[in-house]
């Protein structure tokens, strides 16, 4: 590609809505314009981009076996009934009318078309396993896309989805599309890791996230220094500590705390550490207020507490009118001592082995001292009701957990029946008898891995593209284009060379002076840069650098050209 031939528009200014680096590097190169909230145009060199990632992510697809297909991203009402989504989805969920009056939605995701199809075109066990993908836009109604294309409303996605008769036969495409989301993300030269979670809204017995590790992630990931553990922090299990609840040595004594609201006011005014007071929350169940309590340093983890039996699967904070009316007093003094017998204490493991520890009083502006459990306060049960930190002990016994930041890029499913069941999608088995099938689903954020491999690999100059994903692999820059053709001419001959052997090339013959050329080469990432010079040729030789060195070499031709041959192979 000649670049004076391209559409090439960098620019130096970017919005101030622009919050991390990928959303501010992207519209820089000119890979993105913004059309309107969470919805982007992607230009011809973001396109170039977005189309390296496709290619890897298909040819792995098919590798795995999965077959290719399109399916409507505009649904009927009807489908989203027969599983319940159609309220259950919430506000992300595009639903529009059309001008006979019926209702549809913008495709967020394809169980339900899929499951359509499956129920119409498999019939017999002998289809079986099957799978089917595709490459597609997805509408979600963000309540605040952000991010640039990390959280956009409008997105580009690769889903698949296999259909079986046994869980054996799930269990092994399962591994399968795992196995190929391993060969993508390292076939695209970014730092991941696969982390156990939680399935969502989605539904499902199993799942695992691909997570590209950056700084900016908005997901937390725990990981054991001792074993190949990973999960989410959503669903990592936090251990009962190995200790026991030491023997109460203290009264019980209610103290005045004055506007101290907070563990920490509360922890600073009475000189006790967090770890020995015990904060408790007020959430809605399935009937009436359910009492969590948890040490002063953790954090509730509600994916945890939307789990819990007395909860009706989500955890809800009741609210303070809620609050004063079944115990008296408001937030920041609320505690497990005297607490209604109505309400449900369910109580962290950490929390549980406390011993004469700190709590609200239950009372405006105080609160107790010397609390122990059983003897001052019931509890209902133990559970475990946190977010894990770093130090906890793995989960599986092996090693010490920390906690990273990761971008989730790739999710993989074991859905199990749930969508097979509710819409009657059935096949034959070998004795004539028809079974539900079992499904398993395999999403990649295709235009989100674009966004977090510029988390990963930036710098002050712009985009470092690892070389899978670089809009092109070599960019050749022409000195002094415009003041005769030696240059030109060599810069041809090298570039007609190159594309010979198989590389991606950029002929930047745009005649400008080298500082803003070298500049537009780095902002847009181009791992190679080969400099055509009236001087280099009197000396035999082309100036080259790799993205992110600080210095030129001096290359022959042919070690140029074996050179970089080698390092695109």
């Amino acid at each position: 590609m000649r670049l004076s031939q391209f559409h090439l528009a960098t620019v130096k200014e970017i919005p101030a809505d622009a919050e991390v680096a990928s959303h501010r590097l992207m519209l820089r190169a000119g890979m993105l314009r913004k059309l309107a909230a969470g919805i982007y145009t992607w230009s011809p060199l973001g396109l170039r981009v977005l189309r390296k990632v496709e290619t890897v992510v298909r040819e792995e697809m098919n590798r795995a076996g999965a077959i290719e297909m399109l399916m409507p991203s505009i649904q009927p009402r009807e489908l989203w009934e027969e599983t319940g989504r159609w309220q259950q989805f919430g506000g992300q969920l595009l639903k529009i009318r059309d001008r006979k009056d019926q209702e549809y939605c913008y495709g967020p995701t394809h169980e339900e078309v899929i499951t359509d199809f499956a129920r119409s075109e498999l019939k017999s066990y002998k289809q079986l396993p099957v799978s089917f993908y595709q490459i597609q836009t997805k509408f979600r109604d963000e309540i605040r896309p952000r991010f640039g294309v990390m959280r956009a409303r409008e997105f580009l996605m690769k889903d698949a989805y296999s259909f079986h008769l046994s869980p054996e036969s799930l269990a092994a495409t399962y591994r399968v599309m795992f196995d190929a989301y391993s060969r993508i993300f390292t076939r695209l030269g970014l730092r991941f890791r696969a982390v156990q979670a939680d399935t969502g809204a989605i539904g499902g017995n199993a799942s695992h996230e691909f997570q590209v590790l950056a700084e900016s992630g908005e997901d937390a990931i725990a990981w054991s220094d001792g074993s190949d553990y990973a999960a989410n922090v959503e669903l990592a299990e936090a251990l009962a500590p190995a200790t026991q609840r030491p023997a109460s040595s203290a009264a019980l004594q209610r103290v005045d705390t004055p506007d101290c609201r907070t563990i920490e006011e509360v922890s600073a005014f009475l000189g006790v550490d967090a770890t020995r007071c015990v904060k408790t929350l007020l959430v809605r169940g399935k009937d009436g207020l359910v009492a969590l309590c948890l040490r002063g340093d953790h954090e509730i983890n509600e994916v945890k507490a939307s789990k819990l039996d007395e909860l009706p699967g989500v955890s809800e904070l009741a609210s303070e009118a809620e609050i004063l009316d079944a115990t008296g007093t408001r937030p920041g003094f609320l505690g497990p001592v005297g607490l209604p017998a109505s309400i449900p204490v369910i109580v962290d493991r950490s929390a549980a082995v406390l011993g004469d520890f700190v709590c609200g009083g239950n009372a405006e502006g105080s609160h107790y001292t010397g609390a122990n459990w059983e003897r001052d306060a019931q509890m209902t049960r133990i559970a475990d009701l946190r977010k894990v930190v770093d130090g906890d002990p793995s989960p599986d016994g092996q090693g010490t957990l920390h906690i990273a930041r990761g971008i989730e890029v790739g999710h993989v499913f074991q859905l199990g029946g749930k969508y097979a069941q509710a819409m009657g999608a059935t096949v034959l088995d070998e004795n004539g008898k028809a079974r539900s099938m079992l499904m398993g689903c395999y999403g990649i954020g295709i235009s989100r891995i674009v966004a977090a491999a510029i988390e990963q690999n930036h710098d002050e100059q712009g985009i470092a593209w690892p070389d899978p994903m670089a809009p092109w692999n070599v960019a050749i820059c022409v000195i002094n284009s415009r003041q005769g053709t030696r240059a030109q001419d060599a810069a041809l001959a090298l570039y007609d060379q190159l594309r010979e052997r198989g590389l991606d090339v950029l002929l930047d013959d745009r005649g400008l002076r080298p500082g803003p050329m070298f500049a537009d080469i780095e902002l847009i990432g181009i791992p190679h840069r080969v400099v055509v010079s009236d001087r280099g040729l009197d000396s035999g030789t082309y100036e080259y650098r790799r993205r992110g060195e600080s210095e030129n070499r001096s290359l022959s031709h042919d070690a140029l050209l074996e050179m970089l041959v080698a390092a695109n192979a």
